[in-house]
């Protein structure tokens, strides 16, 4: 996986692309972190590869489009009235925002793949070009060698990428204007 830092950072790309309010960019910035509570199944013995283990039920497109219905409706009942938070544009923006979790994840060079159709097809599947190294689960192991790797990996793949969007988006707000 990459890291959280790159998943939050690609979503409020893609917030500044829809112009969305700063709150629901945070929101979209955390549906796109979400997925990856998986992790705490491991504490209750969920192995990895299980339909609701690490990179499973939560990294499908089901659970992105649930996810981000629920947070849209959220969003709706704390900004009632506001034409910012139209209903269609809210929820395209938190459910790419999540939905990018999993294909993030699987362009990455490690793990078992993403279970992209669960709960229908709980197959993990990866991407065919695979160039982002993957995070360690571990905290304790970014502060390594291979830390350093993830990081620079993600400068480029993700970090890049969504800086270039945020730009985009900034310019085409300045052209509006």
């Amino acid at each position: 996986m990459p890291t959280a830092v790159g998943h939050a950072l690609f979503a409020s790309a893609l917030g500044a692309g829809f112009r969305a309010r700063p709150a629901v960019t945070a929101v979209a910035a955390f549906c796109a972190v979400a997925p990856d509570l998986d992790v705490l199944a491991f504490r209750f013995g969920v192995p990895y590869e299980a339909p609701l283990g690490h990179r499973g039920f939560s990294h499908s497109l089901v659970f992105a489009a649930l996810s981000g219905l629920a947070a849209t409706f959220a969003m709706r009942m704390i900004f009632r009235g506001d034409p910012r938070s139209a209903f269609v544009p809210t929820f395209a923006l938190l459910t790419l925002a999540t939905a990018s979790h999993g294909v993030f994840d699987a362009l990455t060079d490690g793990g078992l793949g993403v279970a992209f159709f669960s709960p229908f097809d709980n197959t993990r599947h990866f991407l065919p070009w695979r160039p982002i190294a993957v995070s360690p689960l571990a905290l304790a192991r970014f502060f390594s060698e291979r830390g350093l790797a993830v990081i620079a990996s993600e400068a480029v793949w993700i970090g890049a990428p969504s800086l270039l969007l945020w730009l985009a988006a900034r310019w085409r707000s300045a052209r509006a204007a």
